[in-house]
């Protein structure tokens, strides 16, 4: 069956035959949350699973529409993953909220982006008179997408880390799954970059440390399903005649506007954490 899916933790179930001894699995469980790591660790296991070498970081948890608390337990799970992939040292990291705005199920990058705590102009004198002497620099930017700036978002982001050599960049972007079960309740996070688009079958280039030179960190969100995978899914019928239509539809939740908005402000809350570990997270909230 040929999945369309950004998850390696759905692309490793998928798996047929002996599974790689290049893939190793890790699964813990938090309060609110279920955390899998999956390492791929070599070519043959990369290949098996079709995701590059590297870790793949999936946080299982309640569907975003159904929570509205933030500081719990999901925070501080999804904070300390984003951290593990962090590089030490000081430095700038850049931000970057990947998709269309203006269309629902791909805007949690551009929406995460706005709540993103910027400090990268927040001159130590001035963090010093505000009671945030210890803050890290960090920057965002909102990429749009190529029909909006015909420009590839990769270019985009490879140009500004070229202006301001961070020390690593963060990606968020909204993801394609295969299983309706991951929309919504599932958050990846990947040492590996990423490549916008792929899920849907609109692959764009890619943004990795290949690309730009420094550790690209891609956190994402499942916010829609492959229309054939669905229905081959819930009817149980694998062998079902795949129409050009069929092929070019993908699904999302009715709650999707709920969803994005929950989803954005608890990433961009984890990540603002992640990035300033000193900071007291009540402020960090006010932010998002």
């Amino acid at each position: 069956m040929n999945v369309r899916t950004d998850l390696a933790i759905e692309k490793d179930s998928f798996i047929s035959g002996d599974r790689p001894k290049g893939i190793r699995r890790k699964i813990f469980e938090t309060e609110k949350t279920k955390v899998t790591k999956i390492s791929v660790l070599d070519k043959e296991a990369a290949e098996a699973i079709g995701k590059p070498v590297g870790e793949y970081i999936t946080v299982e948890l309640d569907e975003f529409s159904y929570d509205t608390e933030l500081l719990d337990d999901r925070m501080k799970s999804i904070s300390t993953q984003i951290s593990s992939l962090l590089p030490k040292g000081d430095g700038t990291v850049l931000v970057a909220g990947i998709g269309n705005k203006d269309i629902t199920p791909d805007a949690l990058g551009p929406r995460c982006a706005e709540g993103i705590f910027s400090t990268r102009h927040i001159t130590s004198e001035l963090a010093e008179e505000i009671g945030l002497d210890r803050l890290n620099p960090v920057c965002s930017l909102a990429t749009g997408v190529l029909g909006q700036t015909g420009i590839e978002t990769g270019e985009i982001i490879k140009s500004v880390a070229d202006a301001i050599k961070p020390k690593a960049v963060i990606v968020i972007d909204a993801l394609a799954a295969a299983g309706l079960e991951r929309l919504g309740r599932t958050v990846q996070i990947t040492d590996t970059g990423i490549t916008p688009g792929s899920g849907v079958g609109n692959k764009r280039a890619e943004i990795s440390k290949n690309t730009l030179g420094v550790p690209v960190i891609a956190i994402g969100v499942p916010t829609v399903v492959d229309a054939v995978t669905l229905a081959k899914d819930m009817t149980g019928n694998r062998t079902a005649t795949e129409s050009a239509e069929a092929q070019n539809m993908m699904v999302t939740p009715r709650e999707i506007d709920v969803m994005i908005e929950r989803a954005s402000k608890l990433i961009a809350l984890c990540v603002n954490c992640a990035l300033q570990p000193e900071t007291d997270p009540e402020l960090l909230l006010s932010v998002v």
